[in-house]
Protein backbone atom coordinates (compact mmCIF):
# COMPACT_ATOMS: atom_id res chain seq x y z
CA UNK A 1 0.00 0.00 0.00
CA UNK A 2 1.16 3.46 -0.84
CA UNK A 3 2.36 4.79 2.35
CA UNK A 4 0.02 8.10 1.52
CA UNK A 5 -2.90 6.53 1.51
CA UNK A 6 -1.78 4.38 4.24
CA UNK A 7 -1.81 7.58 6.19
CA UNK A 8 -5.43 8.70 4.97
CA UNK A 9 -6.54 5.16 6.11
CA UNK A 10 -5.03 5.75 9.85
CA UNK A 11 -6.15 9.34 10.23
CA UNK A 12 -9.90 8.44 8.84
CA UNK A 13 -9.54 5.30 11.39
CA UNK A 14 -8.65 7.32 13.98
CA UNK A 15 -11.31 10.05 13.23
CA UNK A 16 -14.16 8.08 13.52
CA UNK A 17 -13.40 5.91 15.70
CA UNK A 18 -13.49 9.38 17.71
CA UNK A 19 -16.45 10.46 15.84
CA UNK A 20 -17.89 7.08 17.98
CA UNK A 21 -17.33 7.82 20.87
CA UNK A 22 -18.27 11.25 21.08
CA UNK A 23 -21.70 10.57 19.35
CA UNK A 24 -22.53 7.91 22.17
CA UNK A 25 -21.31 10.36 25.44
CA UNK A 26 -23.86 13.09 23.49
CA UNK A 27 -26.80 10.42 23.05
CA UNK A 28 -26.75 9.99 26.90
CA UNK A 29 -26.48 13.63 26.89
CA UNK A 30 -29.36 14.00 24.72
CA UNK A 31 -31.52 11.70 26.70
CA UNK A 32 -30.87 13.72 29.83
CA UNK A 33 -32.19 16.87 27.67
CA UNK A 34 -35.22 15.18 27.34
CA UNK A 35 -34.94 14.55 23.69
CA UNK A 36 -35.22 11.11 22.73
CA UNK A 37 -34.94 11.10 19.37
CA UNK A 38 -31.86 13.15 19.02
CA UNK A 39 -30.48 10.55 21.45
CA UNK A 40 -31.69 8.23 19.00
CA UNK A 41 -29.73 9.53 16.26
CA UNK A 42 -26.75 9.62 17.71
CA UNK A 43 -26.67 5.97 19.05
CA UNK A 44 -27.47 5.67 15.40
CA UNK A 45 -24.91 7.67 13.74
CA UNK A 46 -22.24 6.38 16.25
CA UNK A 47 -22.95 2.77 15.14
CA UNK A 48 -22.45 4.44 11.53
CA UNK A 49 -19.24 5.60 12.23
CA UNK A 50 -18.15 2.37 13.82
CA UNK A 51 -18.72 0.59 10.52
CA UNK A 52 -16.45 3.41 8.91
CA UNK A 53 -13.60 3.07 11.30
CA UNK A 54 -13.98 -0.79 10.76
CA UNK A 55 -14.36 -0.73 7.06
CA UNK A 56 -10.69 1.39 7.10
CA UNK A 57 -9.28 -0.64 9.56
CA UNK A 58 -9.87 -3.90 7.65
CA UNK A 59 -8.29 -1.92 4.47
CA UNK A 60 -5.09 -1.65 6.85
CA UNK A 61 -5.65 -5.37 7.74
CA UNK A 62 -2.00 -6.26 6.41
CA UNK A 63 -0.24 -3.50 8.08
CA UNK A 64 0.54 -5.05 11.18
CA UNK A 65 2.62 -3.07 14.13
CA UNK A 66 2.54 0.08 16.51
CA UNK A 67 1.63 3.08 14.78
CA UNK A 68 0.59 6.74 15.62
CA UNK A 69 -2.68 8.51 14.22
CA UNK A 70 -3.94 11.88 13.59
CA UNK A 71 -7.33 13.13 12.95
CA UNK A 72 -8.85 15.99 13.73
CA UNK A 73 -11.61 15.95 16.75
CA UNK A 74 -14.52 17.57 18.41
CA UNK A 75 -14.80 18.41 21.48
CA UNK A 76 -16.87 19.61 24.02
CA UNK A 77 -20.05 18.31 26.08
CA UNK A 78 -22.71 20.58 26.41
CA UNK A 79 -26.42 21.18 25.62
CA UNK A 80 -27.91 18.95 23.07
CA UNK A 81 -27.97 21.96 20.48
CA UNK A 82 -24.73 22.52 21.31
CA UNK A 83 -23.13 19.01 20.37
CA UNK A 84 -25.87 18.92 17.31
CA UNK A 85 -23.51 22.06 15.74
CA UNK A 86 -20.15 19.98 17.03
CA UNK A 87 -21.54 17.23 15.02
CA UNK A 88 -22.81 18.95 11.99
CA UNK A 89 -19.25 20.91 11.82
CA UNK A 90 -17.30 17.32 11.74
CA UNK A 91 -19.90 15.48 9.41
CA UNK A 92 -19.22 18.60 6.86
CA UNK A 93 -15.64 18.74 7.33
CA UNK A 94 -15.37 15.29 5.95
CA UNK A 95 -17.69 15.94 3.19
CA UNK A 96 -16.04 19.26 1.64
CA UNK A 97 -12.75 18.07 2.67
CA UNK A 98 -11.02 15.05 4.45
CA UNK A 99 -12.36 12.21 2.43
CA UNK A 100 -12.53 13.97 -1.36
CA UNK A 101 -8.78 14.84 -0.65
CA UNK A 102 -8.40 11.12 0.36
CA UNK A 103 -10.50 10.15 -2.59
CA UNK A 104 -8.26 11.83 -4.89
CA UNK A 105 -5.18 10.51 -3.15
CA UNK A 106 -6.37 6.49 -3.39
CA UNK A 107 -7.36 7.35 -6.77
CA UNK A 108 -4.57 8.17 -7.91
CA UNK A 109 -3.06 5.49 -6.70
CA UNK A 110 -5.12 2.73 -7.54
CA UNK A 111 -5.65 2.08 -3.99
CA UNK A 112 -8.97 0.66 -4.70
CA UNK A 113 -10.05 -0.79 -1.12
CA UNK A 114 -9.12 2.70 0.32
CA UNK A 115 -11.34 3.82 -2.57
CA UNK A 116 -14.20 2.08 -2.14
CA UNK A 117 -13.96 2.76 1.41
CA UNK A 118 -13.63 6.36 1.62
CA UNK A 119 -16.35 6.81 -1.20
CA UNK A 120 -19.06 4.80 0.79
CA UNK A 121 -18.44 6.98 4.41
CA UNK A 122 -18.41 10.09 2.06
CA UNK A 123 -21.77 9.04 0.60
CA UNK A 124 -22.95 8.14 4.25
CA UNK A 125 -21.68 11.13 6.19
CA UNK A 126 -23.94 13.41 3.82
CA UNK A 127 -26.87 11.85 5.55
CA UNK A 128 -25.67 12.20 8.85
CA UNK A 129 -25.05 15.96 8.29
CA UNK A 130 -28.29 16.66 7.30
CA UNK A 131 -29.90 14.24 10.00
CA UNK A 132 -27.85 16.74 12.36
CA UNK A 133 -29.09 19.54 10.62
CA UNK A 134 -32.91 18.87 11.02
CA UNK A 135 -32.23 17.45 14.45
CA UNK A 136 -31.03 20.74 15.16
CA UNK A 137 -33.63 23.10 14.14
CA UNK A 138 -36.07 21.15 15.89
CA UNK A 139 -33.87 21.70 19.27
CA UNK A 140 -33.35 24.96 18.97
CA UNK A 141 -37.38 25.45 18.25
CA UNK A 142 -37.33 23.64 21.85
CA UNK A 143 -38.58 20.16 19.95
CA UNK A 144 -37.69 16.86 19.67
CA UNK A 145 -37.60 16.09 16.32
CA UNK A 146 -39.81 12.91 16.71
CA UNK A 147 -37.72 10.17 14.91
CA UNK A 148 -39.15 7.25 15.47
CA UNK A 149 -36.76 4.66 13.75
CA UNK A 150 -33.87 5.38 12.39
CA UNK A 151 -32.15 3.10 9.98
CA UNK A 152 -28.43 1.96 9.57
CA UNK A 153 -27.03 0.14 6.93
CA UNK A 154 -24.87 -2.47 8.36
CA UNK A 155 -22.70 -2.36 5.01
CA UNK A 156 -21.87 1.70 4.51
CA UNK A 157 -23.38 3.23 7.28
CA UNK A 158 -26.10 4.91 5.34
CA UNK A 159 -28.29 6.27 7.52
CA UNK A 160 -32.31 7.40 7.36
CA UNK A 161 -35.23 8.32 9.75
CA UNK A 162 -38.14 6.00 8.72
CA UNK A 163 -38.05 2.86 6.75
CA UNK A 164 -34.89 0.72 5.14
CA UNK A 165 -35.11 0.79 1.31
CA UNK A 166 -35.07 -2.58 -0.81
CA UNK A 167 -31.77 -1.31 -1.56
CA UNK A 168 -28.98 0.77 -0.04
CA UNK A 169 -28.61 3.90 -2.24
CA UNK A 170 -24.79 4.05 -1.57
CA UNK A 171 -23.71 -0.31 -1.76
CA UNK A 172 -26.56 -1.97 -2.96
CA UNK A 173 -27.37 -4.15 0.00
CA UNK A 174 -30.32 -5.55 0.60
CA UNK A 175 -32.91 -4.23 3.24
CA UNK A 176 -32.48 -7.03 5.47
CA UNK A 177 -28.52 -5.45 6.41
CA UNK A 178 -30.53 -2.09 7.79
CA UNK A 179 -30.39 -1.89 11.58
CA UNK A 180 -33.33 0.28 13.04
CA UNK A 181 -32.25 2.20 16.34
Amino acid sequence: MHPMTEANLKSAYAGESQAHMRYIAWADKAERDGFPSVARLFRAISWAEQIHATSHFMVLRAQAGDDQTVAGAVFGYGPTAQNLEGAIGGEEFEVAEMYPAYIAVARLQSETGALRSFEWALEAEKTHAALYASAKAAVEAGNDPGFEVVNVCSRCGHTLVGEAPDQCPICNAKKEAYQAF
